[in-house]
This record gives C-alpha cells, sequence and structure tokens, in this order.
C-alpha cells in the first residue's frame, strides 16, 4: 500500500511541474474531406452486462505501479471505475460521465485535487461514448474525426481497411496533450490500452485481465 500511494504522491507533485514539449495539433497539415457522419459511437466500453478488467501499469518519470483496473457500464451515460492493487485493496472509486464526475471513495493518501482532475480527464477521454463529428480528414492509413470536447478537440482515427477505433488524440486548436492508443481483435472490445501524455511523463497502460 506505501508503494502505491507513494508513486501517486510523485504524479501529483509531477502534474504541478509540466513540461511544454507537446506534439503539434495532430490534422494541421493534412486536407479535410466531406463528413461522412455525423456522429461517431465508440465501440468500447458500451455493455452494461459486461465488467470490463485489466491489470494496469502506471509510469512516470521511471516509477511503475502495478493494479486492477475495473470499469463498469451502469446505464447509459455513465461509468464506474475502480482503481486497486493487486492485493485487492481498494484505492480509488469514481463514478464518471460526459457531465457529472462523482468521487465514491478514496484513500486519503491519494486525495490530492490536481491527481484526480488528471484521472477524471484521462477516464472521460477513454470512456466517452457519443462524439458529434465536426469535421474529418485522411492520412494514407486512416479516417480521422475532429469532435469538439470542452475548449479542446477529440481527433478519432479509424483505420481505412475495416479496422476499428485505434487512437483518440485530445488536442488543443495548437498542440497534442494526451493519446489514447487501443488494440482490439474484433472492434468490439479493446485488449490492450495505452493513455500517453504529451506534456508530463506519465504513461497508463491496460491489458485485458483473463482470470479464466
Amino acid at each position: 500500500m506505501q508503494k502505491s500511494t507513494t508513486l501517486f504522491l510523485l504524479i501529483s507533485f509531477t502534474l504541478l511541474v509540466l513540461l511544454n514539449s507537446c506534439g503539434s495539433n495532430p490534422v494541421r497539415q493534412m486536407n479535410e474531406k466531406a463528413v461522412d457522419t455525423k456522429v461517431y459511437n465508440a465501440p468500447y466500453f458500451s455493455n452494461t452486462a459486461t465488467d470490463y478488467v485489466y491489470k494496469a501499469n502506471i509510469a512516470v518519470y521511471g516509477n511503475e505501479l502495478s493494479g486492477i483496473f475495473i470499469v463498469k457500464k451502469l446505464n447509459e451515460t455513465t461509468h464506474r471505475v475502480v482503481f486497486t492493487t493487486e492485493f485487492g485493496n481498494k484505492l480509488m472509486d469514481f463514478e464518471i460521465s460526459d457531465s457529472d464526475f462523482k468521487v465514491n471513495s478514496i484513500v486519503d493518501e491519494l486525495d490530492r485535487k490536481i491527481l484526480i482532475n488528471t484521472l477524471k480527464k484521462d477516464f472521460r477521454i477513454l470512456l466517452k461514448k457519443t462524439y458529434v463529428v465536426e469535421k474529418q480528414f485522411e492520412d494514407d492509413h486512416n479516417i480521422i474525426y475532429e469532435s469538439k470536447m470542452g475548449r479542446s478537440y477529440n481527433y478519432l482515427y479509424l483505420s481505412k481497411t475495416g479496422g476499428g477505433l485505434l487512437k483518440i488524440v485530445h488536442a488543443s486548436k495548437r498542440k497534442e496533450k494526451i493519446i489514447v492508443y487501443c488494440t482490439s481483435e474484433n472492434n468490439i472490445f479493446a485488449e490492450k490500452i495505452v493513455i500517453q501524455h504529451q506534456n508530463i511523463k506519465l504513461r497508463i497502460e491496460l491489458n485485458y485481465f483473463n482470470n479464466q
């Protein structure tokens, strides 16, 4: 438990000293295309009958923490997210939607506003279901949908060869901020997810945990 809380406190500290090394906006050099859909529904974490359980690895500035990441879709708008240690001790328990966020529980050592806000943004990007498509772009391999999220944008990369959602780039008008990479064999369930921050050395890797 001490190792878990120490690492999360380190994350909280490093978030206070953000670096300004973000990449440029991902579609700045791309040609805009006619929009082929007004709404895109992300396929992952969409089944209320499924408990999505992953082994989680969090790396920040050379330090690592392993644990269990659990997602449950409660209804059409809200997911519940739980982080535990590998021994089953609960570290944090959130409920999150596009407009609401509730902390059900969190250990005192991790109850830091900047840490909670960072994870809230990460989870909101990861679990968002419906995207209003405002613009569309293409590169050699992908169709890219642009969707507004607050004052920022989400860019959804879909393979031209029939693959599903490959990644989400969260960006301002000028810079990339967070990239979510998804690996899926059936375009319905993501076996591996990587959340990579561009302005700090924070990386969250989720690998599907099959305990059968």
